[in-house]
């Protein structure tokens, strides 16, 4: 009985144990510590560059399993900044980002595959300009550990490519502007 007990033991804590590795962090954009960028060809001769002020999230992660994390970002399209004001406010005509109708783009994983040490492919639903597609962002683990202030963080890095008219914007810029890289910084304060 006693042995039956003390293994009974041992399993029920190493199960809270594996358990108590998996953590909630909400994503660091009050401290500036988290960017939403893209990236798109202008006629093919340069890159134009921009990035979504505001946006809010969170994810959970554990190290030593990965595919159980998750992760939910909502952000504000009208916050579209590419240092250029007219360009900014026909961004978010009808024609492009359509703020007035879809004021919110929301990303929610719905699973996470780790593909090599400190990477993983993160599937999950986009939904911009009213549209809903899955998309797939390639992940990489920055690092994790305390900071200066008593907390804990893990910051990762990510990418993915969109179509523009997967998410009903037709506007014609030309062969080389029929998608966008959007290039994901994230840090996360534990909670």
């Amino acid at each position: 009985m006693l042995k039956k007990t003390i293994a009974a033991l041992g399993l029920g804590t190493a199960l809270l144990a594996g358990q108590a590795l998996a953590a909630d962090y909400v994503i660091d954009t009050k401290g500036q510590h988290a960017f939403v960028n893209f990236k798109i060809s202008h006629l093919g001769y340069s890159w134009l560059y921009g990035t979504f002020r505001d946006f809010e999230g969170s994810f959970s992660f554990d190290a030593q399993q990965p595919e159980s994390g998750k992760v939910k970002v909502t952000i504000d399209t009208a916050s579209v900044d590419t240092n250029h004001a007219e360009r900014d406010k026909h961004l978010r005509s009808d024609e492009f980002l359509n703020v007035d109708d879809h004021p919110t783009a929301t990303f929610e994983s719905t699973a996470i595959e780790s593909t090599g040490e400190n990477t993983a492919d993160i599937t999950g639903n986009l939904t911009l300009n009213g549209i809903t597609k899955p998309v797939v962002i390639s992940a990489r683990l920055l690092g994790e550990g305390q900071d200066p202030w008593g907390g804990y963080r893990a910051g990762f890095e990510g990418s993915t490519t969109l179509r523009l008219d997967d998410f009903g914007i037709t506007r014609d810029l030309g062969p080389a502007a029929e998608s966008v890289e959007l290039i994901l910084s994230v840090e996360g304060v534990r909670q």
